[in-house]
């Protein structure tokens, strides 16, 4: 091969300066939307734990931005909330002051998730504009907008379901407007740790070869995604304010009552005994999981490159089981409950890590 033949092909495969710039800063637009949509999440356990959430009744894109500004629009939005079942039979005689605690805490919500919006929206079409997105990469970015689109629609439709006929929203509604914008952060940080992980000449999500751990990496996602619906609707029944004792439930470690509404399907999504039992189910199943990562890891021979972030994984794990048992046996106090909610975001963080590691790191040996 001639020295002109060898120099073609290394600057083939050295990683382009350029594109490698233009990830950076893509990568770290994707961290700072993450760490808004961990806000989002943290401000949205607020919300549901203080009964804000049906505090605003109509869904106003644009003019909603603008809370009232005198005492004449205060009294207009109060009006609009006595007229639904939360107020009539929950907060009957709720005064201005209170009804304000809990408006501004749905308003910082939805202000939040324009925020959210604008700040995803605006450097992507300048990102486009400039020519900074690589042409395979583009799709995995318009997907994350429309995935936040779908997230506030998502979020008015769970509101709608407790404006009449019921005092809160529908559980079901409720776990899938959590689980959507866990997901969202999922699939942003991944791409993220894509970028950052993967060679430049590299722009589609997918590895070259079977690495080892992949497959225990995607499970490990499936299984916390499952665990984030079951937390939601955990959360939408209050499932947490009965049956506050661990490791038994009910004076044992499998309750009796576990299917007695029939159909027997509907026990799983409406029977609080149910619904809280198979949260912790699944912890167990995933903390096990996770324990199992760092002891496979550390045994094989190729995955060397994996033992921090298995490592990072099984921690998550036990750390959020703890703060849950914590909170399920104080009777879910408010900073606790918002603590087992914020925290699943380092869980996502440590998972993604580990899958990413997983998926587009060279083994250490091959």
């Amino acid at each position: 091969m001639s020295e002109t033949t060898a120099a073609a092909l290394s600057g083939a495969l050295d990683p382009s300066p350029r594109i490698a710039r233009d990830r950076r800063a893509i990568r770290l637009w994707l961290y700072g939307i993450c760490l808004l949509i961990f806000a989002m999440i943290v401000v949205g356990g607020a919300t549901r734990l203080t009964d804000s959430g049906l505090s605003i009744t109509e869904w106003k894109p644009i003019h909603g931005v603008m809370p009232p500004l005198s005492v004449a629009e205060w009294e207009e939005e109060l009006e609009k909330y006595r007229q639904i079942p939360e107020y009539q039979l929950v907060n009957k005689g709720m005064s201005l002051e209170e009804f304000k605690f809990i408006f501004w805490w749905e308003w910082g919500h939805r202000l939040l998730g324009r925020v959210i919006g604008l700040a995803f929206f605006v450097p992507l079409v300048w990102f486009w504009w400039r020519g900074r997105i690589e042409r395979r990469l583009l799709p995995w970015l318009v997907g994350g907008f429309v995935l936040g689109g779908m997230q506030g629609v998502v979020g008015w439709w769970m509101v709608v379901s407790g404006l009449a006929e019921r005092v809160d929203v529908s559980q079901y509604r409720l776990a899938a407007h959590l689980t959507l914008a866990c997901l969202i952060f999922l699939y942003l940080f991944g791409l993220a740790r894509f970028l950052a992980l993967a060679p430049a000449g590299r722009s589609a999500m997918t590895a070259e070869r079977p690495r080892p751990f992949t497959g225990a990496a995607t499970l490990l996602l499936v299984l916390l995604v499952a665990q984030i619906f079951l937390g939601g609707l955990v959360a939408g029944l209050k499932a947490g304010l009965s049956f506050n004792t661990w490791p038994l439930m009910d004076g044992a470690f499998i309750p009796s009552g576990l299917w007695i509404m029939a159909p027997a399907w509907i026990n799983h999504f409406e029977n609080v005994l149910t619904v809280q039992f198979q949260h912790r189910m699944m912890a167990y199943l995933i903390v096990a999981l996770g324990l199992w990562t760092i002891w496979a890891v550390y045994r094989s021979g190729v995955a060397r490159h994996l033992r921090g972030a298995a490592h990072g994984v099984a921690v998550a794990f036990v750390l959020q089981m703890v703060i849950g048992i914590a909170t399920l046996l104080g009777h879910v106090p408010f900073w606790l409950a918002l603590a087992h909610q914020g925290f699943i975001a380092v869980v996502m963080i440590a998972v993604v890590e580990f899958w990413a590691r997983a998926r587009f790191c060279e083994p250490a040996s091959a």
